[in-house]
């Protein structure tokens, strides 16, 4: 089984929140506190956070600005991934992934039907990389953000996290990128 105590130290990561809802403010989001609970009390930055309508075009637009940032290593979305005619959170986040994350996805409904059971279908949590910028995508319940966060994302998101983590990953990343700038792309 994966575990946390390694020699090594903590690397804070940097974590954008991102709140999709036509309805939820700063004052009464509490998918997004849960987050920004969570992470800050695992010794996280909250790099920055915002709560944008269920429109493709605001959502990209956010993430667009935290994607082109070095001040952003992750984005974590909250919000629109049900069936509904506005949620519309999976149409805007994944054309932006270079790379998608096809077990983030898969591992939440595991650890999200111990929960909830086969609700747990009703969601289309999924994950990428944009731009060196890791994204997960996540419904808007506060008890989908504990279950993202608790069972995913905390021990991913921790470099003694073994036998591998996110953080470990990061500086190569954008190697492709660098790749092509090399090549004259």
């Amino acid at each position: 089984m994966a575990h946390s105590s390694s020699p090594r130290s903590f690397i804070p990561m940097k974590i954008a929140i991102l709140t999709v809802s036509d309805t939820r403010t700063f004052e009464d989001d509490k998918s997004g506190q849960v987050l920004v609970d969570r992470l800050t009390a695992a010794g996280h930055t909250l790099a920055d956070r915002a709560i944008v309508k269920d429109d493709v075009d605001a959502i990209q637009a956010q993430a667009k600005v935290w994607i082109a940032t070095k001040d952003v290593d992750v984005i974590i979305t909250t919000g629109g991934t049900g069936f509904t005619g506005r949620d519309v959170t999976p149409e805007a986040m994944e054309p932006l992934f270079e790379k998608k994350m096809d077990g983030f996805s898969w591992l939440f409904h595991k650890v999200s039907f111990e929960t909830i059971g086969t609700s747990t279908v009703q969601s289309r949590a999924t994950g990428g990389v944009a731009n060196a910028t890791y994204i997960f995508c996540i419904p808007g319940s506060s008890g989908a953000c504990k279950d993202a966060w608790d069972g995913i994302l905390s021990h991913q998101l921790d470099y003694r996290h073994m036998p591998c983590n996110f953080v470990e990953i990061m500086p190569r990343l954008d190697e492709h990128l660098k790749r092509a700038k090399l090549q004259g792309k």
